[in-house]
């Protein structure tokens, strides 16, 4: 079960979330083109939607690695997203000071992966009374998820999502076992599945980040087929220069007919339970 918010539409469809967007905020005029493509493509798929771009980028492999277009321009970019499309907004969070100052503006705080044990952020995060959605860490066994979750609802808080994005293997790559989705399901949060990160190839020795967007449907496809409650992406018009992962990105006019085709997907599990 999604967690409720007040914008997410389709809930009673049946069928899985999408979370998406750009990697980061670029600037106003491509983050309106990228949320008002993907609202339009999910209403007429009747799939429920929830924005992402973060608006900041605190973990870059290069000192001069693009960070984004200033905090308070950022949430105030996410924020009108919301306005404008009627849609719910997420974005990270990296410290514990951070997360009030988000909340103000947007639906859902994100921890990301390799912060997925930071005591003080999760609890800061929970306060919030927001939906938090914590990344598994690429160095964590999916049943240690449960500790994470157990710090956000020592505050009250039980509005948690659960997003797998694979697990290292080796210095150059990630795998994803899906066998930890059920595993995380057993914790009664919903699981999404972030297919563009869980392609990733980190720590290349150019400082950039490399991917393997030609397997985003097959990895995606695999994530429905197991049973994810949602899956995670991130798409834009014109990956090849995008500021921020671009290497591992969904080409945005890709991202209909791959959704369509996961929704036949998601109509046979159903069947099938």
């Amino acid at each position: 079960m999604i967690p409720d918010l007040p914008l997410l539409k389709y809930t009673g469809s049946g069928n899985f979330l999408v979370i998406a967007g750009p990697c980061v905020v670029e600037g106003e005029e491509i983050t309106f083109e990228i949320a008002k493509a993907i609202a339009g493509i999910c209403n007429r798929l009747e799939i429920p939607f929830i924005f992402k771009a973060s608006y900041r980028k605190a973990n870059r492999s290069k000192l001069d690695s693009f960070t984004g277009i200033g905090d308070e321009k950022g949430l105030i970019m996410l924020a009108s997203v919301r306005e404008r499309f009627g849609v719910p907004v997420i974005t990270d969070i990296h410290t514990a000071e951070e997360a009030d100052v988000a909340a103000g503006y947007v639906d859902v705080l994100q921890i990301p992966a390799f912060l997925a044990r930071q005591t003080d952020l999760l609890i800061a995060a929970g306060k919030t009374g927001k939906v938090v959605n914590i990344k598994k860490g690429q160095f964590m066994a999916p049943g240690s998820m449960k500790l994470a979750a157990e710090k956000v609802h020592s505050t009250g808080n039980k509005r948690i999502i659960f997003t797998e994005r694979g697990t290292m293997f080796g210095y150059q790559d990630l795998v994803i076992d899906y066998r930890g989705i059920p595993e995380m399901r057993k914790t009664g949060y919903p699981v999404v599945l972030d297919i563009t990160h869980s392609l990733q190839q980190p720590n290349q020795e150019m400082g950039v980040t490399g991917g393997r967007p030609d397997m985003i449907e097959t990895i995606a496809r695999a994530g429905i087929a197991a049973g994810v409650d949602g899956i995670f992406l991130e798409t834009h018009p014109d990956p090849a220069n995008a500021r921020s992962d671009g290497a591992n990105m969904l080409q945005l006019e890709k991202l209909e007919g791959l959704l369509a085709n996961l929704l036949k997907i998601r109509t046979a599990v159903r069947e099938c339970e």
